[in-house]
């Protein structure tokens, strides 16, 4: 790795989980809701998508794998 923060886009699905992991280590996948989830996303560093290119089905995907990976 060059220690560069990786390039996140909404379908990044796994990438966006392993962030959310080691961002909010904290937070529990069950405890987030589906609008929360797009905040934390939109925040992550190096999250360089539209903001407003999510769907519902992207933002689950995101919130079952990250459920898996905690588990």
């Amino acid at each position: 790795m060059d220690g560069r923060t990786p390039e996140l886009y909404w379908d990044s699905t796994y990438a966006i989980c392993v962030a959310l992991m080691e961002q909010y280590p904290h937070k529990s996948p069950i405890d987030v809701g589906l609008a929360e989830l797009v905040e934390l996303v939109i925040a992550l560093p190096g999250f360089d998508d539209d903001p407003d290119m999510y769907t519902e089905r992207i933002l689950l995907d995101i919130q079952n794998v990250w459920y898996e990976e905690c588990n």
